[in-house]
């Protein structure tokens, strides 16, 4: 057992883990050799201890640069060419012995040991959220500064993060590097991968403590508290309407802007958004890849499977306060609410008779008055 502690001006963190003393020493050995590389003149020496082919694995490609002969990188310093090539070895030598998990460096382990003890040094000015990394907290900042310093050459669109930068690229080139290996259905990001297998696996880890519901992202179940909450922190500034994500609301604002970008090559016939569009594709193509398990209908899209799920189940998650009527779906309770407000938001605008669904307006125009309607809310 070995003890190592880390110094800075920001953070002083005094931790305990396990290091083989062989690798130790071998962490020691790297230390001093990059004392001495300001010395080293022509000649270069890796010792067998390094566990790494000492022949050809190191080679200079200028006086300043070392370069490693596996992927070509190049390094200012021995120290962190022997660093990197524990990437290509694997090695890892620094363990938490709370979780067992390796690292690297021993600065990685550090890090990780925040989570563990829930350590968040770095705190913005601005708003007091606080991180366990300088890094995040200038990635944070940006929020603040409206800082995008990382601008798409294709299309202009600017991004705070370098690492988003790199995913949008893929819309312009179209790549998708990440296959699922059970339906071969591939993604330009890991994490949309990750998140897909769970379909496969069924996996919902994320359960909600009011009704038990569970979902397969932490950010789906964010949303979902809000039914029970009543929150909706995200306002139009057109026309009030409150939302309980930005999303929402983003998609919202394009009915006050008319901005229909996704548009159909077959028909031509253009959409809000891009899932729209994809849905709306499959009226062409006659996809339909959402399948039910209990009686074997399929659907064109995974919201009409799941509304159609629950007639199996007999799932109503949506329950009236006022009389304790319960329903599959959001919008038949919307609907039912408004025989307790009195709400009739579809208004003809021929005679002032008003509708509580845009179904029974449209009836009406069409059977009353002859004409094909326009939707008047009020």
């Amino acid at each position: 057992m070995a003890f190592i502690k880390e110094e800075s001006e920001d953070v002083k963190i005094e931790e305990t883990f396990t290091v083989k003393q062989e690798d130790l020493q071998e962490q020691t050995g790297l230390i001093e050799e990059n004392e001495g590389s300001k010395e080293e003149k022509h000649y270069v020496k890796i010792e067998e201890k390094t566990h790494l082919q000492t022949d050809g694995v190191l080679k200079r490609r200028d006086k300043n640069r070392f370069t490693c002969t596996q992927c070509g990188k190049s390094l200012a310093s021995k120290c962190k060419l022997k660093i990197h090539m524990m990437i290509h070895t694997g090695e890892k030598p620094f363990t938490c012995t709370q979780c067992g998990k390796s690292f690297n460096q021993s600065s990685n382990l550090n890090h990780h040991m925040m989570i563990h003890t829930g350590a968040k040094p770095f705190t913005c000015t601005q708003c007091g959220k606080s991180f366990n990394r300088s890094s995040h907290l200038n990635y944070h900042m940006r929020i603040h500064t409206g800082e995008k310093p990382f601008t798409c050459t294709q299309c202009g669109k600017s991004f705070n993060q370098s690492s988003n930068l790199n995913h949008h690229m893929r819309i312009h080139t179209g790549a998708k590097p990440f296959t699922c290996t059970q339906c071969g259905k591939s993604f330009n990001r890991l994490s949309h991968l990750n998140y897909h297998m769970m379909i496969h696996t069924g996996e919902k880890p994320f359960t909600c403590t009011q009704c038990g519901k569970s979902f397969n992202r932490s950010s789906h179940l964010n949303y979902h508290m809000m039914i029970h909450t009543g929150e909706k922190p995200f306002t139009c500034t057109q026309c009030g309407k409150t939302f309980n994500c930005s999303s929402h609301l983003n998609q919202h604002m394009k009915i006050h802007t008319g901005e229909k970008p996704f548009t159909c090559t077959q028909c031509g016939k253009s959409f809000i958004q891009s899932s729209s569009l994809n849905q709306h594709m499959r009226v062409h193509t006659g996809e339909k890849p959402f399948t039910c398990t209990h009686c074997g209908k399929s659907f064109n899209c995974s919201s009409h499977l799941n509304q159609h799920i629950k007639i199996h189940t007999g799932e109503k998650p949506f329950t009236c306060t006022q009389c304790g009527k319960s329903f599959i779906q959001s919008s038949s309770f919307n609907y039912h609410m408004m025989i307790h407000t009195g709400e009739k938001p579809f208004t003809c605008t021929q005679c002032g008779e008003s509708f509580s669904k845009s179904s029974f307006f449209y009836k009406h125009v069409e059977g009353t008055h002859g004409h094909i309607a326009v939707v008047n809310t009020s």
